[in-house]
């Protein structure tokens, strides 16, 4: 008896989303290719996040071993007043950087799946089949196309015109520096804990992550700081976005490319409303960098043989914690709903298709709460209301 052929998988996106989707679903049996349209490396834009079981439980899944240092524990959750006033609660977890999560997962690929350098512009389906086509002139045929190409995906806007997400109203400033930069009375705050300013309309969290070589030890860590504030859309956010070559952004700036003018207002609002300790992180980092927050809801995961998983179906606020959660948890369960399929098996092919289905039925309402979750935690931090 022949065996059975495997199925495969194009994914587009080579972020975290897509990187989950490409070592889940090879676990599952799938052949899986990666298209990313940057021709190298991805930076660690995003700074620090939270460890979500989601994220362990996709390693585990894919037999990846992430190794035992792969983030910084903390104790407590410190909440201080603008006179540095702290009030302490027991609530242990583990902080990773974005980086060290991406590295890990990009050592866990096979170079041979990853393509760099491919930007995506149209798909076409024919039955239980998909052709992706890309700028370079490339196509690639599979059984499944995944959109994991993030919060502006160019998958989304083939499948669903006009589609984009919604500006909240607030932006979260981000910096990173070395644990060996922190003042003494930033470093006695900080240390093993996670601490919380919150204010009228703002507030700020800071935790201690991985160095950007992935250490853990003591002295070769470094502290992740975010300042969620109100900026309303027009001349401030048009100045805001305009990074140090004139160039003007639409949803975030990287490090290095704010301003210095916006640096040093960032820096004289630090000083005016955060306690001591906290505003020295913000004055001590030379590089800030920009979020803006937004929200986002696909009214479907599935699309015959496409998919939209991660931040390219929904986008939640970074309040949730739940960023790199979220797509993992998509990516691990369909994997587990496709394990075992065949592509040229007639049984299994119409079984892939009612295991997509079943897929988004389990993803689409969990997404939806988790999102209008995210926009209630925001209303509430930030006094805002959700735009019409």
């Amino acid at each position: 008896m022949p065996t059975p052929k495997r199925p495969r998988a194009i994914v587009i996106g080579g972020s975290l989303g897509g990187l989950f989707s490409a070592i889940c679903l090879r676990a599952a049996g799938w052949d899986v290719a990666i298209f990313e349209r940057s021709p190298q490396e991805l930076d660690s834009r995003g700074g620090g996040l939270v460890l979500q079981p989601a994220v362990i439980d996709a390693f585990d899944f894919a037999g990846v071993d992430p190794g035992a240092d792969f983030g910084v524990p903390s104790h407590d959750r410190v909440f201080v007043d603008r006179n540095g006033a702290e009030r302490r609660a027991y609530m242990p977890q583990t902080q990773i950087a974005w980086n060290g999560l991406y590295l890990r997962m990009r050592r866990a690929v096979d170079s041979a799946m990853l393509h760099a350098g491919e930007t995506f512009r149209s798909f076409e389906q024919d039955g239980s089949r998909v052709i992706a086509r890309f700028a370079s002139g490339r196509t690639e045929e599979g059984d499944l196309l995944i959109g994991a190409d993030g919060p502006l995906s160019a998958v989304r806007a083939r499948l669903l015109p006009g589609a984009r997400p919604t500006y909240a109203g607030y932006a979260a400033w981000r910096g990173v520096l070395p644990e060996t930069a922190l003042l003494a009375v930033s470093d006695q705050l900080l240390r093993d804990s996670f601490v919380f300013q919150d204010g009228r309309a703002h507030q700020f969290l800071s935790y201690r992550i991985p160095g950007e070589d992935g250490s853990v030890r003591p002295g070769e860590r470094r502290q992740n700081w975010v300042w969620y504030r109100r900026i309303a859309q027009g001349p401030d956010l048009d100045a805001l976005l305009q990074d140090r070559t004139g160039q003007r952004h639409n949803y975030s700036l990287p490090p290095g490319a704010m301003r210095d003018t916006e640096i040093r207002h960032l820096q004289t609002a630090a000083l005016d409303v955060l306690a001591p300790a906290l505003a020295a992180l913000v004055t001590a980092t030379p590089d800030p960098f920009l979020q803006l927050i937004h929200d986002y809801e696909a009214p479907r995961m599935v699309f015959g043989r496409v998919v939209l998983l991660g931040d390219a179906a929904f986008v939640a606020r970074p309040h949730t914690g739940a960023g790199a959660g979220k797509v993992a948890g998509n990516a691990v369960a369909l994997a587990r709903a496709l394990q075992g399929r065949a592509a040229d098996d007639t049984d299994d092919a119409r079984g892939i298709d009612a295991a997509l289905a079943a897929w988004e039925q389990e993803q689409l309402p969990a997404d939806r709460r988790l999102v209008q979750w995210g926009i209630a935690l925001g209303q509430r931090i930030m006094g805002t209301v959700q735009p019409a």
